[in-house]
């Protein structure tokens, strides 16, 4: 089961903390194909968000075919993500070089900021898609030009 936990300081909506958190989940192992998620009413008891923002964030699950809803039943894991589990030999080196970066000093975001220098090395963002409007725009004007006009402005 997913502990959902909701920072409401961070300026990331609450439904993508959800959507993050269920795909990290999924990404560790702590989440598997069969699973169920918590229903509803329980994350707003835990969290006391509003409902319809857990269910938005179950759709959007859904919509990228991560969960699917059961009618009466309720959400549960379609498929996973990753190859990360919890119990990782990585993670229990990640462990020990966070427990040395904190001995050292750092604060929490001297150590999101390395992290992320390093990851980007070695995991470069790829070039942002075209968005599908974009796309459509473009094949459009590429396959229907617009009509000829002659000099008068009407269409030949």
């Amino acid at each position: 089961m997913v502990d959902y936990r909701i920072d409401r300081h961070s300026g990331v909506a609450t439904y993508v903390q959800i959507v993050q958190q269920t795909k990290q989940a999924l990404r560790l192992g702590l989440l598997a194909p069969g699973d169920k998620l918590p229903t509803a009413r329980e994350v707003v008891e835990a969290t006391a968000v509003n409902p319809n923002t857990v269910l938005k964030a179950y759709r959007e699950l859904e919509r990228e075919g991560l969960v699917e809803a059961r009618r009466g039943l309720g959400t549960f894991v379609r498929r996973s993500l990753g190859a990360a589990p919890a119990n990782s030999p990585l993670r229990a080196e990640l462990e020990q070089w966070a427990a040395r970066a904190r001995e050292a000093g750092l604060e929490r975001e001297d150590v999101a900021a390395l992290f992320t220098a390093v990851l980007e090395t070695h995991y470069p963002a790829p070039a942002p898609a075209q968005t599908q409007a974009q796309a459509q725009r473009h094949r459009t004007r590429t396959h229907h030009p617009a009509p000829h006009t002659t000099s008068q402005g009407d269409p030949s």
